[in-house]
C-alpha cells in the first residue's frame, strides 16, 4: 500500500514540474532567436513523468535520460544554467560547447549517463551500470526511459531479457506519449497495453497515468523499492501525450485537433495545482513565492548562459580521443569486502610443464601468456636433444652408393652432419 506524501514532497513535485515547464519556455524563446544551435524536443504535457519518476530514485542511484526527460536532470540537481549552455554550445556548459543538445552526464557526482542518440541503447547500458552497482555492494538502482516507439527497436527487448536473466535492480519508463513521431501506436503495435510487453521476458510491470504525478512517483518509488529488494528489472508504462511536434520544426499537423483538445484539459501541472489547493498544501501566496523563486533563477542562469564565450577554436582538437584519466577520474567504489568476490587462491602454481618442451618465454624475458614451466639450462637442453634422438642407426647415402652401419657409425655421423650442414644453405645457392 502507498503511503501518502509528506507536504514538502508534495511541494517538490509541484516546483520540479513548474521549473521543468518554465525551463523550456525559456529555450523555445532563446531557440526563436537563433540561441540555440541544435534541435530542441519539448517535453509539454510529460512533465509528470519525467519529475515522479526521477524523484524516487535516492541519491545514489543512477539514471540516464532521453531528450525528453529534463524534469529528470533538474530533479536530480542540474542546474537550469548546465541545460541553457549546453543547448546554446557554450564554452561553459558540461561538453564545453562540444554539443548542441542534452548529450551530457555527470558520473562524478550526480551519477548521470549521458543520453545515447541511438534509441534503445541504454537499456543494455544501464542494465550494466545495474549489474555493477550489486557487484560493487552498493545496492543501487539505475532507471532510463524509452518511448513507444523506441519499444519497437532490438535493443529494447535485447536489452530488457539481459536485464531479466540478470535479475538486474534496473527500471525502465515507457513513455507513451502516443506518437513515434508521426507513426500512431495503434499503427505500431497490435496490443493496447506496452507493458505486456514485459510478460514476455518473466518481469514485473505496472500501467499508470503519466499525468498523475502522485500516481507516477508511487509507483516508481514501489517498482524502485521492488528492484533495490533483488526482484529483478521492473518495467513501467506512463501514458500521456506528447503536447507539441516531434521538435521545434514540427508543427505536427498530423494529429487530430480534438485529440490536442482532450489532452490539454488534462494538463498534468493544472491537474496537480487543483489537487494541491484542495488539499490546502498550496495556496496563493506559497504559489507566488515559488514562482519568483524560479523566475530570479531562470533570469540568472539565462543572463549567465548569453554572457557566456563560445568555444574556442583549438579546442575542435581536444578530448577527440582519451583515455583513462584523460576523459575522467571515476573509479569505482566499493561498498564491500573485495574478497567476496575474489577467486579462492591456490597453492599450485598455474604452470604446465611437458617433458621436452621447455617453457616459453618472451622477447622481454618473460613468460610468454602460455608456458611449459622454468626455461632449462643450455646442458639440459643437450641432454633432452639427446635422449630424443633416434634409437637405430642413421642411413645416409652418399655418392649413391655409401651406407652407415653399426661399425661405421663415426663415419655415418660425419655425413650426417655433412648432410644437416648442406641442408641449411642460403637461399638462392644451390646444393651441390
Amino acid at each position: 500500500m502507498t503511503k501518502d506524501l509528506t507536504r514538502q514532497q508534495y511541494l517538490d513535485l509541484y516546483y520540479y514540474m513548474r521549473l521543468n515547464r518554465a525551463v523550456e519556455d525559456t529555450m523555445t524563446k532563446l531557440f526563436r532567436q537563433n540561441k540555440i544551435v541544435g534541435g530542441l524536443y519539448s517535453s509539454l504535457g510529460q512533465e509528470g513523468i519525467s519529475v515522479g519518476t526521477a524523484y524516487a530514485l535516492e541519491k545514489k542511484d543512477w539514471l540516464a535520460p532521453m531528450i525528453r526527460n529534463i524534469g529528470a536532470l533538474l530533479v536530480k540537481g542540474v542546474p537550469p544554467r548546465d541545460i541553457f549552455t549546453q543547448h546554446m554550445a557554450k564554452y561553459t556548459s558540461p561538453t564545453l560547447g562540444k554539443d548542441g543538445t542534452s548529450h551530457f552526464g555527470d558520473l562524478e557526482n550526480l551519477h548521470i549517463v549521458s543520453p545515447i542518440s541511438m534509441l534503445g541503447d541504454l537499456i543494455p547500458v544501464m542494465t550494466g551500470v545495474a549489474m555493477a552497482g550489486r557487484y560493487l555492494g552498493q545496492k543501487i538502482v539505475a532507471m532510463t526511459w524509452i518511448g513507444d516507439g523506441g519499444s519497437s527497436t532490438g535493443v529494447f527487448h535485447e536489452g530488457l531479457n539481459f536485464a531479466a536473466t540478470q535479475k538486474a535492480p534496473f527500471v525502465l519508463i515507457l513513455e507513451n506519449n502516443q506518437w513515434a513521431y508521426s507513426t500512431p501506436v495503434k499503427r505500431q503495435v497490435p496490443i493496447e497495453n506496452l507493458a505486456d510487453r514485459a510478460k514476455a521476458y518473466g518481469i514485473a510491470s505496472y500501467v499508470v497515468d503519466g499525468n498523475d504525478v502522485v500516481a507516477v512517483y508511487q509507483t516508481t518509488k514501489e517498482a524502485v523499492d521492488r528492484a533495490r529488494a533483488g526482484e529483478g528489472p521492473i518495467l513501467i508504462e506512463a501514458k500521456s501525450m506528447r503536447m507539441r511536434g516531434h521538435a521545434q520544426h514540427d508543427p505536427a499537423e498530423y494529429v487530430p485537433k480534438d485529440m490536442f483538445e482532450h489532452y490539454k484539459q488534462r494538463d498534468p501541472i493544472d491537474l496537480y495545482e487543483k489537487f494541491l489547493m484542495g488539499k490546502k498544501i498550496l495556496d496563493a501566496k506559497t504559489k507566488k513565492d515559488m514562482e519568483s523563486k524560479m523566475d530570479a533563477l531562470l533570469a540568472k542562469d539565462r543572463d549567465f548562459a548569453e554572457s557566456s564565450p563560445m568555444p574556442p577554436p583549438e579546442l575542435a582538437e581536444k578530448g577527440v580521443y582519451c583515455t583513462g584519466d584523460d576523459c575522467h577520474k571515476v573509479a569505482a567504489k566499493w561498498q564491500r569486502d573485495k574478497e567476496e568476490v575474489t577467486p579462492p587462491r591456490s597453492n599450485v602454481a598455474a604452470v604446465w610443464k611437458v617433458a621436452g618442451f621447455g617453457a616459453g618465454k618472451g622477447s622481454g624475458g618473460k613468460n610468454a601468456p602460455i608456458h611449459f614451466g622454468d626455461t632449462p639450462a643450455p646442458a639440459q637442453l643437450a641432454d633432452n636433444e639427446a635422449k630424443l634422438a633416434p634409437k637405430t642407426p642413421v642411413k645416409v647415402v652418399s655418392n649413391g652408393a655409401a651406407k652407415s652401419s653399426g661399425k661405421n657409425g663415426k663415419k655415418a655421423a660425419v655425413l650426417l652432419a655433412a648432410a644437416k650442414k648442406t641442408s641449411k644453405a642460403p637461399a638462392g645457392k644451390a646444393r651441390r
